[in-house]
């Protein structure tokens, strides 16, 4: 497995290295203390998990969120000292697929790791299921390729997910705890703002009004559905 850590503090560079080394020995770590170097590093090595501050000396990692989001799918959980709900939020809107705040436990950092792997990481279904049609959304389950009046949409590894979980049951309502659970993992079944987000974030890729959504409607205090329309 391959690491970029981008920090700027020597001493969570070395406590975030060795709680990967402990849980995968034969792990290679990769670190700079400066976004645009991160942004590069991540463009030549191809890591399979990012780990971003957000306090950097050059870029603001809400930035460098942003600039990954245009050329790479790779899972990035942000490990900061900013613990307010709005930074929170942000952070998960920006592309982020965890938001862990400092201090932090080891254990509790290398659960979470592991549950971000595990989810970017899904198996796809089994060969030979046919795609989802609804209007002009078109999701091949195979190639796991999704596309909208045919033009292919670019979805990370959980947006996929939560689609894929919407469409298998189009027309049915998932609650919240179901969604987290499936897309997220059991850890993961209060953090509603996690789910409200990539929701936001679905809808926005799939030109469904944010306003009045028709696609992904809300069912108020219950949960999501997708609407399945010929």
């Amino acid at each position: 497995m391959k690491v970029v850590i981008i920090e700027d503090q020597a001493e969570i560079v070395e406590a975030v290295s060795m709680c990967f080394e402990l849980r995968w020995p034969d792990v290679t770590v990769l670190s700079t203390g400066e976004g645009i170097k991160g942004l590069e590093l991540i463009e030549a090595e191809s890591p399979d998990v990012v780990i971003l501050d957000l306090g950097l000396p050059d870029i603001d990692g809400f930035e460098v969120l942003h600039q990954i989001d245009l050329f790479s799918n790779v899972p990035i959980i942000v490990l900061t000292v900013r613990n307010q709900k709005m930074d929170i939020v942000r952070g998960l809107e920006a592309g982020a697929d965890d938001y862990i705040t400092k201090p932090f436990d080891h254990i509790e950092f290398l659960a979470r790791v592991k549950a971000v792997l595990r989810r970017t990481s899904m198996p796809q279904l089994k060969r030979n299921t046919e795609p989802f049609q609804s209007g002009k959304l078109r999701i091949d389950f195979d190639t796991r390729e999704v596309s909208l009046d045919g033009k292919k949409v670019k979805l990370t590894p959980i947006e996929y997910n939560l689609l894929q979980h919407l469409a298998k049951n189009a027309g049915h309502v998932m609650s919240h705890h179901a969604l987290l659970e499936k897309v997220w993992g059991v850890e993961y079944t209060n953090a509603t703002d996690y789910l409200k987000v990539h929701i936001q974030r679905l809808r926005a890729k799939l030109c469904d009004n944010l306003s009045a959504p028709e696609l992904i409607v809300t069912e108020r205090r219950v949960g999501y559905k997708l609407v399945k329309s010929s």
